[in-house]
């Protein structure tokens, strides 16, 4: 029994020195500082003016929520009509296309059960939110709401991603 705990602790040894060379290797190679491309507040604002646009064209009022990639409002616009409960829902469209990297109307089906993710309170699983991944950079949501259906507001979040995407691509 003695050599076996002795056997065991020499085994917890090795593997603890193992992996911190291996970490401190890890570490080494990483720089110290990392570039994050954030949108700018003019880009925010072209993104939500297009979806505005785009959703009167439909013929209804609605609020867009434009959220950096940290989750935080950049721009909040609410047409003159569209209800008072389309800002915070906007916003939690937003920040849950933002959180998964897709587009709301793709994880209506995706969470089953009474325990699922989407009974965390930031989020909302409803047409209407898309990312805003350019070259493969999460630079943040687009969510829309007001609309009688999910997706036209999810078509006038594309329209708001649209009207700035080739500039973006571009950069």
């Amino acid at each position: 029994m003695k050599a076996r705990l002795i056997a065991i602790a020499v085994v917890n040894v090795l593997s603890v020195v193992v992996s911190e060379s291996a970490f401190a290797d890890s570490i080494a190679e990483q720089p110290l500082t990392v570039n994050i491309k954030r949108l700018s507040l003019d880009a925010a604002m072209r993104i939500g003016k297009a979806a505005i646009d785009k959703c009167r064209k439909e013929g209804v009022q609605i609020t867009v929520t434009v959220i950096d990639r940290g989750g935080h409002e950049q721009v909040v616009l609410r047409d003159v009509l569209a209800m008072d409960l389309s800002i915070p829902i906007s916003k939690k469209k937003a920040y849950t296309a933002m959180s998964f990297n897709s587009p709301t109307s793709a994880l209506v089906d995706r969470f089953d059960g009474a325990y699922s993710v989407p009974k965390v309170a930031e989020l909302i699983i409803a047409a209407g939110g898309i990312p805003i991944s350019i070259g493969g950079n999460i630079m943040g949501g687009i969510g829309v709401s007001g609309a009688p259906s999910g997706v036209t507001d999810e078509l006038c979040a594309q329209a708001g991603l649209a009207a700035v995407q080739e500039d973006l691509e571009l950069e």
